[in-house]
């Protein structure tokens, strides 16, 4: 087995594209390849996902405790011949000084070797004293070696690797050239998820193609080879007892942020997904609760505006009280109206509000809720008092009705007004907010239980 953490000196480095590229270049050799992705995040392991034919996992400190982390690691990785972390901004930066939730932290927590990116841009002799920083900043990460991002050429890259050899004993696994269209790509990578085109499979086998050519497999997968088993995991939950209940999954180009884990404690809670599509679908499928995740209605605003019936569909089966939850892209949907670039479009108006997508964000990062009286399933104690989970919208609410019903006093972050977040009205619970299922929070069991109960007080499932 082979194991490593895929990180960089800084952001924007280029390791979101080199970690696709490896893992479809190691994919393409035969190999299983289970990919993770450190903090939160969903277009990344869309296409992480794709490219190892496996679904990622997300490994959070802030969501998530060490043993979680390392018990989820194990449980997805064991059955892998590589396991590819790919980390989140620098390794070393984390939320506070000591570093406790860095890529670095997770890289000791698992036991991993570094394969460090280096944007190379404009340096040569350089290059030297920042690998000897990086290493001599905690001796406890191996740094296995690094790739060589973003050259001027082959003489610049020539360059390099004889400074690196001379001052350094970190081999240089790989050494990527600038290419116009790998940055094209790697600027669509954040801009549109892999859901969203027909052409991902094409740009991931791109990416590979060139990750191929300029990196040394063979010997990256003996730098990083595992020296001992993953250590088992704890068993998997037994299903839950009783009725099982038909969940409709928004899914298509419009709506697909949502974490594997997640939809996995919903199944085992007893819900049997029902992926439909807000864009093409007249109405809804015939469930017994709704899941609305997050993504870029904004884009689609004008076909999700055209599918009259879908959006009456959704807002009169959330009026006769059918049990809803919405995160974020699913939120603006069951707004009124969506905003943007001047152009506004009528959306499913289950919610008393407009939604306007600005040019900067509105709220990003990690937040803390406290659950209030109002929380359709979950008690104000349930989670320890507070809900550890994230944020990132351009989106805000405008108009919202007098006398709006919150789930949620937000003690870290911004959610609907930077001090309430998640809307109820009847069974509805819709908030900016992206909860998992870590921790105490346990929301897939409680939401699908909630389904449950109030399928009892109606006579059929709601179409």
């Amino acid at each position: 087995m082979h194991r490593f953490l895929v990180s960089a000196a800084h952001k924007s480095s280029g390791k979101t594209t080199l970690g696709i590229g490896l893992a479809a270049a190691l994919r393409g050799r035969g190999l299983a390849v289970q990919p993770f992705k450190k903090g939160p995040d969903y277009i990344d392991p869309i296409w992480l996902g794709q490219a190892a034919g496996r679904s990622c996992r997300n490994l959070d400190f802030f969501q998530q405790s060490a043993s979680e982390i390392a018990d989820g690691f194990a449980r997805h990785g064991a059955a892998a011949d590589v396991v590819l972390v790919e980390g989140n901004k620098g390794l070393y930066d984390g939320l506070d000084l000591a570093g406790s939730n860095s890529n670095a932290a997770l890289a000791k927590l698992l036991g991993l070797p570094v394969v460090l990116v280096l944007d190379a841009r404009g340096m040569t002799r350089g290059i030297a004293p920042l690998i000897l920083g990086y290493q001599a900043f905690d001796r406890d990460i191996r740094i296995a070696g690094v790739i060589l991002n973003r050259l001027g050429g082959t003489r610049h890259e020539a360059k390099l690797r004889a400074v690196i050899e001379h001052y350094t004993d970190v081999p240089v696994l790989g050494a990527v050239l600038e290419d116009r269209e790998l940055s094209i790509v790697e600027r669509h990578l954040g801009l549109m998820p892999a859901f969203e085109t027909a052409a991902a499979a094409a740009r991931i086998a791109a990416i590979a193609r060139s990750v191929a050519a300029q990196v040394d497999l063979d010997r990256l997968l003996q730098a990083t080879r595992a020296g001992q088993p993953l250590a088992a995991p704890r068993s998997a939950p037994a299903a839950a007892a009783g009725e099982r209940i038909r969940l409709g999954l928004a899914r298509d180009a419009a709506f697909g942020f949502y974490y594997a884990d997640d939809l996995e404690a919903l199944q085992q809670a007893g819900a049997e997904l029902v992926p439909f599509s807000p864009l093409a679908d007249p109405c809804l499928p015939e469930v017994d609760a709704l899941f609305i995740g997050g993504g870029f209605p904004e884009c689609f605003m004008r076909e999700l505006e055209a599918n009259h019936g879908m959006r009456e569909s959704v807002r009169r089966a959330i009026e006769n009280g059918l049990p809803a939850y919405a995160e974020c892209g699913g939120l603006m949907y069951l707004a009124r109206s969506l905003e943007w670039r001047g152009e506004k479009r009528a959306m499913a108006g289950a919610i008393a509000a407009d939604a306007v997508m600005h040019d900067k964000p509105v709220g990003r990062g990690y937040v803390r809720l406290a659950p209030t009286d109002c929380h359709p399933w979950l008690a104000p104690d349930a989670a320890g008092g507070e809900i550890a989970a994230h944020e990132f919208h351009y989106s805000s609410l405008e108009n919202l009705a007098p006398g709006t019903r919150f789930a949620y006093e937000v003690k870290r972050g911004h959610g609907t007004d930077g001090k309430r977040d998640g809307i109820v009205s009847n069974n509805l619970l819709a908030s900016y907010a992206h909860l998992r299922g870590t921790g105490d929070c346990g929301w897939p069991a409680r939401f699908v239980a909630f389904a449950r109960r109030c399928r009892q007080h109606l006579t059929a499932p709601i179409a």
